[in-house]
């Protein structure tokens, strides 16, 4: 397998194996007119088994989604074909427009205009809290 490597983009690293497509998915990267690759299941000696995304593009990115997904996630930042950054990610505070109210009674399910904002209430446990009505995610 050959994946040419980037001049400017992302490297999304250390993803859990499996999860991968979620982010795929979570950040509509098949919207996107630039080289995207999903590597499923790539051997790791840390791991034993990872994801990995890389994308030829300075797109806006959401690291608050990837912490979410997984927040073991490494980001690597490329310009001009080298490394300028690296960052570790955490779970996200505040989550708004990733998840969605299980409330079919709370106002952001009522109320289209209103946004989905969670937030992190249990960060050992990974439970987000609706701003609203306080249903658990």
């Amino acid at each position: 397998m050959n994946i040419d490597s980037i001049q400017n983009g992302f490297v999304i690293d250390h993803i859990t194996a499996g999860k991968g497509m979620e982010i795929y998915r979570l950040l509509e990267l098949s919207k996107l007119n630039c080289m995207v690759a999903l590597i499923n299941n790539a051997h790791s000696v840390k791991m034993g088994r990872k994801d990995i995304i890389k994308i030829g593009s300075n797109i806006e990115l959401d690291t608050d989604i990837l912490g979410y997904v997984d927040p073991n996630i490494t980001v690597t930042i490329i310009r001009d074909g080298k490394v300028c950054e690296k960052k570790n990610l955490t779970l996200p505070e505040e989550l708004e427009g990733v998840l969605r109210c299980r409330n079919p009674r709370c106002i952001c399910s009522t109320e289209q205009e209103l946004p989905q904002i969670f937030r992190l209430t249990d960060r050992e446990n990974r439970v987000y809290r609706c701003i609203y009505c306080d249903s658990t995610f």
